[in-house]
């Protein structure tokens, strides 16, 4: 980045932006804002109130949002909850992090039937304002970044907003809306301790923060230990809840996902997204569209949906593409942006799932961030995969060197091997002599999963 941005930034509408080699107009701008903070996770809600107020309050704008916490399966509930709502004809917007190759993929503007990807000109502009009337305060990229959604959001017409915490939730940037029309907490699991608490309990108790009065919460399972802090957590703010197991079920019979409350039974397709604990996320969905009396939405509106949402890297099969030439003749190459034990358990689940069916070797390519529990990841896949192949993140200061992964594996009783990047790792299998072909699953963060995809030639849309 240019040295002259920290004293006085340039507009951020300049077409120098829109050209500079090797980075895209968003990453540059980006990469300017990161030198406003000196801590890349630094949880306040100070920073907010002011930024917001210097831009006239968006978030009093917004359309009723549905504010999403947890620690597993955020995103594929909010997939799930743009799915139902779209059938229905409703506009949506959607804010999610992290993105996974292009930074536009965090915004996502509402229309009637599909929405859109915010463009670099919107974002840009969005962005420039933000920072204007930042004024060079001190502020993280994600807090500029939410002003910006919050700004986008507010300017454009949608019937509901769909609002992902980004970390915790007491004190993340979302926490600013007053009055949502409901909070959703999915599953809560070990991760980001260091912010968080070291116990459950006191990441549930961070991510139940998001409660408000009279607003309903809908509780995915939980841990007891996490599901009593959140109880604790909805009684002081005098939220009612409905949990799962308790005010709904959500299983899957015979093959189809079968839903009930107490307003009656829903039999509805599988979901498209692949694994057991998809039916758990897409029941937490349904859940919190039908505990609101916001929306009236037909059963096929559900079916719709459940069937249509898609949410890239959880379990994505690449049926297609640059790297999937790479692996041996007839290999199945799957994707998954887990980086967390539990997240790795529901995968472990999936691929168990995979191999009753149609049963083949598996092999895992692993890159993860040492700020994770590598061994704590890996030991749900002990007597499941063949071999792991560790592979450093491109591009990623804070990725465990593939050696330690390696080592980790081999810890946990997984024969393993180290290679220098994924191109050379999804080569190497073709010389394991696996027969038949193997089922590859690359895993371990979703920032190696968004590498993945853009060296895939499959991005996001």
């Amino acid at each position: 980045m240019d040295s002259g941005c920290a004293g006085s930034p340039a507009p951020l509408n300049d077409q120098s932006e829109f050209t500079r080699v090797g980075m895209t107009a968003i990453d540059s701008i980006v990469a300017r804002l990161t030198q406003l903070h000196p801590k890349r996770i630094d949880l306040s809600l100070e920073r907010m109130w002011r930024i917001l107020a210097a831009l006239g309050d968006p978030q009093r704008r917004l359309p009723p949002v549905i504010h999403v916490a947890g620690t597993n399966g955020k995103g594929s509930t909010i997939a799930f909850m743009r799915a139902i709502l779209e059938a229905a004809g409703l506009a949506v917007h959607v804010y999610t992090s992290p993105h996974l190759v292009r930074f536009n993929e965090r915004f996502r503007l509402g229309a009637e039937r599909e929405g859109r990807l915010v463009s670099d000109e919107e974002l840009a502009d969005a962005l420039g304002e933000c920072e204007r009337v930042n004024a060079g305060a001190p502020i993280t990229v994600f807090e500029i970044t939410t002003a910006a959604a919050l700004l986008l959001f507010a300017r454009h017409r949608a019937d509901v907003l769909l609002l992902e915490v980004g970390m915790g939730g007491r004190l993340d940037a979302t926490n600013v809306i007053d009055h949502p029309l409901a909070s959703v907490i999915t599953p809560v699991s070990f991760d980001h301790a260091e912010h968080l608490g070291d116990t459950l309990g006191k990441i549930a108790t961070e991510k139940a923060g998001i409660l408000k009065p009279a607003v309903p919460a809908i509780v995915a399972a939980q841990p007891r230990e996490a599901l009593a802090a959140i109880e604790r957590v909805a009684a002081r703010a005098k939220a009612p809840v409905k949990i799962a197991g308790e005010d709904w079920t959500a299983t899957e019979e015979r093959g189809r996902l079968v839903y009930q409350d107490a307003a009656g039974l829903l039999d509805l397709p599988a979901p498209k997204l692949y694994g057991r604990h998809q039916f758990e996320n897409a029941g937490v969905a349904i859940a919190a569209l039908r505990a609101l009396g916001e929306f009236e939405l037909a059963a096929g509106v559900f079916e719709i949906g459940v069937a249509k949402a898609d949410w890239p890297a959880r379990m994505q099969r690449l049926a297609h593409g640059r790297l999937l030439a790479l692996c041996p003749a007839g290999s199945e190459l799957w994707l998954d942006g887990s980086h967390n034990a539990d997240g790795a358990r529901a995968v472990a689940n999936a691929l168990a799932d995979l191999e009753e069916r149609v049963s083949r070797p598996l092999v895992l390519v692993i890159g993860m961030l040492s700020t994770k529990d590598c061994e704590s990841f890996l030991k749900n896949f002990t007597g499941l995969a063949r071999r792991v192949v560790a592979v450093p993140i491109p591009r990623q200061e804070k990725s465990f060197p593939a050696d330690v992964i390696a080592e980790a594996a081999r810890a946990v009783g997984i024969p393993a091997q180290s290679e220098g990047d994924l191109e050379t790792a999804l080569t190497a299998i073709g010389h394991f002599g696996l027969a038949p072909a193997p089922r590859i699953l690359i895993a371990g963060s979703l920032y190696l999963a968004g590498a993945v995809l853009e060296a895939n030639g499959t991005p996001p849309a």
